[in-house]
């Protein structure tokens, strides 16, 4: 397996990583409509959108992409970052290659300014976040009103 930078090229194909991830995973945490949701605002022209202004990686096995995860600064603070986009095919769910991807971004330049990283995490990923050392932010162990809970890590 190599993790690599996201390149133009990948946008269609990080796309449907995530809507089949979502689909699949996911799908035991939220209701369908939540899914499809989610699934329109990771179309190509939104991931290429997002990797405009955040570090992207990308994790290949045989020259497919098998998984992806994005690093950048949290609402324009250089002290502060956010993970975000992390997803695996779920056939290859287990494996390691998100612990490698987290590994990737927290060598990032992005992880290494900051003191605080927050990931805006779904349900389904909380027991994989906390595994890597990422804690509830102010002890909210609830979903917000996006669905989401948010895991912090302090360096």
């Amino acid at each position: 397996m190599e993790i690599r930078r996201f390149q133009e090229a990948d946008a269609e194909e990080v796309s449907a990583l995530i809507a089949f991830t979502l689909r699949t995973t996911n799908s035991k945490d939220y209701p369908p409509e939540y899914i499809e949701n989610d699934v329109r605002a990771l179309l190509p022209q939104n991931i290429l959108e997002r990797a405009s202004w955040t570090h992207f990686y990308v994790a290949c096995e045989d020259e497919k992409i098998v998984g992806c995860g994005a690093i950048g600064p949290f609402w324009g603070k250089t002290d502060e970052s956010s993970l975000f986009t992390i997803f695996v095919l779920p056939a290859y769910q287990g494996k390691g290659i998100g612990r490698a991807i987290i590994q990737t971004l927290e060598r990032d330049e992005y992880f290494l300014r900051a003191k605080r990283i927050e990931i805006p995490a779904s349900i389904t990923a909380v027991p994989f976040y906390r595994r890597m050392g990422y804690d509830y932010k102010n002890g909210v162990t609830a979903p917000d009103e996006e669905g989401l809970l948010r895991l912090e890590k302090f360096r």
